[in-house]
């Protein structure tokens, strides 16, 4: 298996939409959020399967910028079922995704409080013959920046979303998403002992 497959296969890189048909579904999908919450709640199971589909990619880039990449999956499937459960009592069905975002950040911090083992994080990143390994230590270093910059870089090289994906799905604005990835890798690239380049 080469590097970049064992890479993708840590870090789950899924095929990326162009900016501008990103770009159009942000717009169609402005009432799309409460029809989908709707059906699920008058017990469409396959909505539900649509709006994990949707939510998911969201949902993990959150809980994985906190928690150790092993744990990670169980604490996605904790949200969903927090969120079916509770779906009926949200008032605001086109804030859904600002809502699981909570839920999801939420989960995470009990994760901690349940004290269960961290991993803990190294300053170097030397093994370059382990690409899981080294996938691993850039997760931590993510880990350490601010929560902002975390999640939005989790959400973009990780799950692979776009800028407009991530604003419609957390509720942020385009240039609120610009800024956090743009912050957040230069400060990752200070952490890993990576020079800019000039321009």
């Amino acid at each position: 298996m080469s590097e970049r497959e064992i890479t993708g296969n840590v870090f789950f890189f899924q095929k990326r939409e162009t900016s501008a048909a990103a770009a159009a579904r942000v717009s169609e999908n402005k009432t799309g959020d409460e029809s989908l919450v709707e059906k699920i709640c008058a017990g469409d199971g396959e909505a539900f399967a649509e709006f994990y589909k949707k939510f998911a990619p969201m949902v993990h880039s959150i809980v994985l910028a906190r928690v150790p990449f092993d744990e990670a999956a169980d604490i996605v499937q904790e949200v969903f079922i927090a969120a079916y459960k509770n779906l009926h009592a949200l008032r605001e069905k086109n804030s859904v995704g600002a809502w699981l975002a909570m839920i999801a950040r939420n989960r995470a911090s009990e994760f901690y409080r349940r004290a269960r083992p961290v991993e803990e994080l190294t300053d170097n990143i030397s093994d370059k013959s382990n690409p899981q390994r080294e996938a691993r230590e850039i997760l931590d270093a993510i880990r350490t920046l601010p929560e902002a910059y975390s999640e939005t870089l989790v959400m973009r090289l990780v799950e692979g979303m776009t800028g407009p994906e991530i604003a419609e799905k957390t509720g942020l604005t385009p240039e609120s998403v610009r800024v956090n990835l743009h912050r957040g890798m230069k400060l990752l690239r200070q952490k890993l002992g990576i020079e800019e380049q000039k321009k």
